[in-house]
């Protein structure tokens, strides 16, 4: 990847990822990736977000750097040190396209007003959350181009797609609650386009509602609809990986590139651009304790459990997955970020501790890619994240899944049924099972073919990160055709 920058004159992008600790971390990624290509890079976070990422890595850790910039717009919201953001989303579906534009209409103008005083490069291009096309009006202020960047799968997104789809054809929304559990959620869904297998189950969490006038229903829909006047859209997956996905998409929508997995296509960033790797994005402190504990366990001998950073557990789902890994045997290393568990009480009972003791290691947070990629962990039993899942194939992980709310429904049916990647746990989690889908994850046949597959996935992932790559290629035609142009 060859620098588009010329002496004084770098191309400055404005990113501006939704607020939620998945956006954020995926988001920070491509702005390290594009700065390493010669961006000037400022990095738009609300103010909430801002605070928490400054509360959880010191007063210092958004300092940024010249060239790397950090700069923040209010959400619209009261001020609040409450972390629970999937009881936060659907006031920020309401408030950000409501009362953000203005303020980060101004900011524009601010750096505007910086560039032409030679503090810093004038703004070439906006680079914004696909559910925050607000700031589509602003880039049309200023003749700007602006790419979207959908940092879940690209089925997720048409899974998005078709919530008209599914309206229309009286799909959805449900007739009552009874709906949710009487085997209606299974119903086929064989004729979307671009989806195979699919049940309505597997389609993005927020079609599980009884009103057709649902606040997070609507607003997914319209944000999906108006992404079709961006100049691209942007997708962390790879074409081998989703092209059936990414085939449908471009049918119907502005140009994409789809440019992951992130993670690999980071490690083509030249040595002399490191300079970044101290900024990161996590809204919880991160322990490093349990990195010494898995230097001392055996290859493969380790189950990481995290399920990432909105999903909300009751105790008695805690207390499943704590005997069901305890009876199971196997080392893990189970993440409990301080508000997992409903009603903000974490309760590992001391029998569960003194049983697990010398297998065991609990922390409230950690650097995932550290863990996913030491030698140590031999399976993940995790939400189906995309973060997660991309992750995962970086580390070549095999995967247990358990997905709670939104793209993770449709991630997991992916995972399990089209990659061959990974094995579900059932929603309704009972210790049997997850103790004999560990046991298989770790050493059963079924766990030893995901290893191989997944193995496979990476080694494609790792072809298309590298020069002359789909993944690669499509990162500069990006740079090329979007986002080094100054007039839409």
């Amino acid at each position: 990847m060859e620098s588009v920058e010329g002496e004084g004159s770098k191309p400055h992008v404005v990113i501006t990822p939704f607020p939620l600790q998945g956006h954020i971390i995926s988001f920070l990624k491509l702005a390290k990736v594009l700065h390493s290509k010669g961006f000037h890079i400022t990095y738009v976070n609300t103010e909430c977000s801002h605070k928490r990422l400054l509360n959880s890595r010191g007063a210092q850790a958004l300092d940024g750097l010249p060239d790397f910039r950090f700069e923040t717009i209010p959400d619209g919201l009261p001020p609040s040190d409450d972390a629970n953001d999937i009881e936060r989303f659907p006031s920020l579906c309401d408030s950000l396209p409501n009362r953000s534009l203005v303020p980060f209409t101004k900011l524009l103008a601010k750096l505007n007003k910086l560039a032409s005083d030679g503090v810093l490069p004038k703004v070439t291009s906006l680079i914004s959350d696909g559910i925050m096309t607000f700031t589509m009006k602003a880039a049309q202020e200023f003749g700007l181009p602006i790419a979207l960047y959908w940092p879940a799968s690209a089925a997720s997104f048409l899974g998005v797609f078709h919530f008209r789809t599914l309206l229309d054809n009286g799909v959805i929304p449900l007739k009552d609650e009874s709906y949710l559990t009487n085997g209606y959620l299974d119903t086929k869904l064989d004729w979307l386009l671009g989806m195979k297998h699919m049940r309505l189950k597997d389609i993005p969490s927020f079609v599980r509602t009884t009103d057709s006038n649902d606040l997070v229903l609507n607003f997914l829909m319209n944000e999906v609809h108006r992404a079709q006047k961006a100049q691209a859209i942007i997708f962390n997956t790879f074409e081998d990986f989703e092209n059936d996905a990414l085939n449908a998409i471009s049918s119907i929508f502005p140009p994409l590139y789809s440019i992951g997995p992130l993670p690999l296509l980071l490690t083509q960033i030249p040595h002399n651009h490191h300079s970044l790797e101290s900024i990161g994005s996590n809204l919880w402190k991160a322990e490093t304790q349990c990195l010494d504990w898995l230097e001392t366990k055996e290859p493969e001998s380790v189950i990481y459990v995290n399920f990432g950073s909105v999903v909300i557990i009751s105790p008695e789902q805690l207390y499943e997955f704590a005997w069901g890994l305890a009876n199971s045997k196997k080392h893990f290393l189970w993440i409990i970020r301080p508000n997992l568990v409903e009603g903000g009480s974490m309760i590992i009972s001391p029998e569960f501790l003194s049983e697990t003791k010398d297998r065991g290691f609990i922390a409230s947070w950690c650097e995932q890619e550290k863990v996913l990629n030491h030698p140590s962990i031999g399976g993940f039993l995790t939400h189906c994240g995309w973060n997660s899942m991309t992750e995962s194939i970086c580390a070549s992980v095999p995967m247990a899944c358990w997905p709670w709310v939104a793209d993770q429904q449709t991630n997991c049916r992916y995972a399990c049924r089209e990659w061959g990647i990974g094995d579900e746990i059932d929603n309704n989690v009972k210790r049997e099972e997850v103790e004999k889908l560990v046991i298989e994850l770790m050493e059963g046949e079924k766990g030893k073919n995901m290893r191989q597959k997944i193995s496979e996935w990476k080694k494609i992932a790792e072809k298309d990160t590298k020069p002359g790559g789909s993944s690669y290629v499509n990162l500069d035609n990006l740079i090329k055709d979007v986002l080094v142009k100054t007039k839409v």
